[in-house]
């Protein structure tokens, strides 16, 4: 217990915020554990980052969240200094941001997704890419950042197509139902929640609100359908070539009754750490707390090299 750990948090996506948040709840649990925790606030600047990794750490928790640190760039750095880090390594954690790519991984894989199809922000702003409802997500963002669902007679969407920022987008097909995710950690799953929101679907606010929404552990629905649930976030982390703990988040359509169907919609290789996070509550109920949680990402931080 006497390893220094250094976690890295902040980063300079659209997620910095609660990164700084998971960096800090997770300081504190390994340092509360016994360990000798301390944190890096990462920017862009390079080689303040290997000055801040001076002396070495035994090892490296990564808390960041988004571009930078999610999608294998901060990863790869990690493996060039050769220090062991938590999560998932280069190739699975710039697969899984990359929504595109990783539906392709999916789809070989045999599960099961929505409908969808790129397109560039041009074609957003020409016409509507499938009738509506559906959804348009950046291609390469996090915690909902982006996300809108087109419903039908939406006069406001065609005007909000104009400033979209993002150089492409992937649209689905909108699945009705309810909001389900699945935990992995290592090589077994974990569980399942269903979250219900206040608003009109998880975005960001819902997220990281306090009280934006409900986390429903274990998850009610049918037997089957958790149990699917559970596979389908185990196969999906292995398709992926992830390691650690990831979060597969899906569509349930229930609308026609129990069991309905699954839809998975994107695995997250950097899970959040916050008070208000999914895992934390998932691994809770399967009783684990979250210091051994963090305890346990940190004993099992490899580099893939």
């Amino acid at each position: 217990m006497s390893q220094r750990v250094a976690v890295l948090m902040g980063g300079w996506s659209s997620e910095r915020d609660v990164s700084l948040v998971s960096g800090r709840e997770c300081a504190k649990a390994l340092n509360d554990s016994g360990y000798r925790a301390y944190t890096i606030d990462v920017t862009r600047d390079l080689t303040a980052l290997t000055k801040a990794l001076k002396p070495r750490p035994d090892v490296i928790f990564n808390a960041l969240h988004g571009r930078g640190g999610e999608d294998g760039t901060v990863q790869g750095v990690l493996e060039f200094l050769g220090i062991p880090y938590t999560h998932s390594g280069v190739l699975a954690s710039a697969v899984a941001m990359d929504k595109p790519m990783a539906k392709a991984v999916f789809a070989r894989a045999g599960l099961p997704l929505a409908e969808g199809v790129v397109v560039s922000r041009e074609q957003l702003r020409a016409a509507d890419p499938m009738a509506p409802p559906f959804v348009v997500k950046p291609t390469n963002e996090g915690s909902s950042v982006g996300v809108r669902i087109v419903r039908p007679n939406d006069n406001s969407w065609r005007e909000e197509s104009r400033h979209w920022t993002f150089a492409e987008a992937l649209v689905e097909r909108f699945i009705p139902g309810r909001e389900i995710t699945a935990a992995v950690m290592g090589d077994r799953g974990l569980g399942v929640c269903e979250i219900r929101t206040r608003g009109a679907f998880y975005d960001y606010t819902a997220k990281y609100a306090a009280g934006g929404s409900d986390h429903l552990v274990p998850a009610p629905i049918h037997r089957r359908a958790y149990e699917e649930a559970l596979d389908i976030a185990l196969r999906a982390h292995r398709a992926l070539g992830c390691r650690g703990v990831s979060r597969a988040d899906l569509r349930y359509d229930d609308t026609g009754g129990e069991p309905g169907r699954l839809y998975l919609l994107e695995v997250n290789t950097q899970p959040g750490m916050t008070p208000t996070s999914l895992v934390p509550d998932i691994a809770k109920h399967a009783g684990i707390g979250f210091a051994e949680l963090v305890r346990w990402m940190v004993e099992n931080a490899r580099c893939d090299g």
